[in-house]
């Protein structure tokens, strides 16, 4: 990891290992950012991406990188963090309706309220979160508004907002974009998607399943560009639709 250049401004990257974080910490990069990345290991049951996001981290040559752990199978109530089956081979129609029960509660709340806690500490007022109001999932924590009122929040409760040190923003680059217009600016950008994991229910053999809602919507994208997922999947997971 590289240290951090004081004359840069420092912003928390929140970067699960995924596709659209992975992303989003290039955009910060790329936009002059000194970036302390945060990751979660909250009892996922695909945990594969805590080691994709230590990879994507090296890879962007980040100032910090602290994973955090905060057990969320304590509460469970999620097919990531309870035994509750993940949801395989929905159509597109089914996957754009509702709220999957792969939601898990609050996360995105508790996610950014820790990272809003290590920003005040580093003195940071600026932090980047890989959310997308497109191919959301159905997720309500992943809306334009919610950010919107997050950031109203953080600027309320915290000291530095209130003494006036300055004010936060929650910056989600990727909000309006289509899945495949992020794989675009990633590659345009370096990222290597091969270092990246979004599978829910990864096989036996370690490999993606292919079958569940993250894994359709990323390899569709990446057919649609003509492009070949570089990720590993399981031998019958078929081709995206």
């Amino acid at each position: 990891m590289m240290v951090a250049d004081v004359k840069l401004k420092k912003a928390v990257v929140l970067v699960s290992g995924g596709l659209d974080s992975a992303t989003v910490l290039a955009v910060a990069k790329d936009q002059g950012f000194a970036c302390y990345a945060l990751s979660f290991d909250y009892g996922q049951r695909h945990r594969q991406e805590l080691h994709a996001a230590a990879q994507v981290a090296s890879d962007l040559g980040v100032a910090q990188h602290v994973v955090l752990d905060l057990n969320l199978r304590h509460f469970g109530g999620s097919a990531l963090t309870a035994d509750i089956a993940v949801p395989k081979d929905r159509p597109t129609a089914a996957m754009a309706h509702g709220i999957p029960v792969t939601y898990v509660p609050a996360r995105n709340t508790v996610f950014l309220s820790c990272a809003l806690a290590w920003a005040e500490v580093l003195e940071c007022f600026d932090i980047f979160i890989g959310v997308n109001a497109v191919d959301y999932s159905g997720y309500p924590d992943c809306r334009p508004d919610y950010i919107a009122a997050f950031e109203t929040m953080a600027n309320l409760a915290t000291r530095a907002g209130i003494e006036g040190r300055g004010k936060f923003h929650i910056h989600s680059p990727l909000m309006s974009l289509q899945k495949t217009g992020i794989i675009q600016l990633g590659l345009s950008l370096g990222v290597n998607y091969g270092h990246t994991w979004t599978c829910y229910d990864p096989g036996a053999s370690g490999a993606a399943c292919g079958r569940c809602d993250a894994c359709q919507m990323r390899r569709t994208a990446f057919g649609q560009l003509g492009l070949t997922d570089p990720v590993a999947f399981e031998s019958n997971s078929g081709d995206p639709t």
